[in-house]
């Protein structure tokens, strides 16, 4: 697993979730502007969810679209320890447990995961607690973030 196959991985994903999005805002748009989707009478609100629907799809299909832009113009460094970890590096995280994480710090399309051969890599950015606190590590380094009052502690495992 490299980081230049994540990246493709992620832009196959979100060009697939652009296709969906898109039918779904179609189909939202479609049932709200239908003839049956009239009011007749105050109390009928089919129509207005409806639009609400369409309205919200409407809005996905955008936010993808945008993530989707902002991975295909993205250009991939290699890691630089004086940098540390940045924006579009591959990072395996390990628990107290021995659990261990595969996060890639990409610039949009938080919480999405894809599966790059045996390992499951999820999307975090820099605006998140636990994207930020990887900010400047290197391997070695541990971050930690506080979850429902808790404290949780990883060590940074392996950079790409």
């Amino acid at each position: 697993m490299n980081k230049q196959q994540v990246l493709q991985l992620i832009e196959q994903r979100l060009a697939h979730d652009l296709e969906v999005a898109q039918r779904a805002a179609q189909t939202a748009y479609e049932a709200a502007t239908h003839e049956e989707s009239i009011a007749e009478n105050k109390y009928d609100t089919l129509g207005l969810e409806a639009s609400y629907l369409a309205a919200g799809q409407a809005r996905r299909v955008e936010e993808i679209r945008h993530a989707l832009g902002l991975y295909r113009q993205f250009t991939l460094r290699s890691f630089d320890e004086a940098r540390g970890i940045q924006v579009g590096d591959l990072v395996t995280l390990e628990a107290g447990s021995g659990e261990q994480r595969h996060l890639f710090l990409g610039p949009d399309a938080a919480g999405l995961k894809v599966q790059a051969g045996e390992c499951a890599v999820t999307v975090i950015t820099a605006r998140a607690p636990l994207g930020q606190n990887l900010l400047g590590k290197t391997e070695g380094d541990e971050v930690a973030i506080g979850v429902a009052g808790q404290r949780q502690a990883f060590e940074v495992l392996q950079v790409q």
